[in-house]
């Protein structure tokens, strides 16, 4: 639970199960996951995120989602959440 992850190495990764837990990723061609209630990811330019959300009562998942880094909009550096949607969303 609000656990926290990091890697930096070449081709690494770093992943979070918890609720409300932070997976971060600086390595090149890294990954960054969190797969728990309200996770959150962050990387570098060229990281892989993964992220899914999942219904607040029942624990059951609704959306996953996946994106590099630099493409699609996805900012280096910055926290991102997947909302309701299925979208991702920038925290502040």
């Amino acid at each position: 639970y609000r656990s926290a992850s990091s890697a930096t190495g070449y081709r690494s990764a770093s992943s979070a199960t918890g609720d409300q837990s932070s997976a971060s990723n600086t390595g090149k061609h890294g990954v960054a996951m969190s797969v728990g209630f309200e996770g959150r990811v962050m990387g570098a330019d060229g990281v892989q995120l993964v992220l899914n959300y999942r219904d607040p009562d029942t624990g059951r998942i609704l959306h996953v989602w996946t994106d590099i880094v630099g493409r699609n909009g996805i900012k280096p550096n910055v926290w991102y959440l997947l909302n309701a949607d299925g979208k991702p969303v920038e925290l502040a």
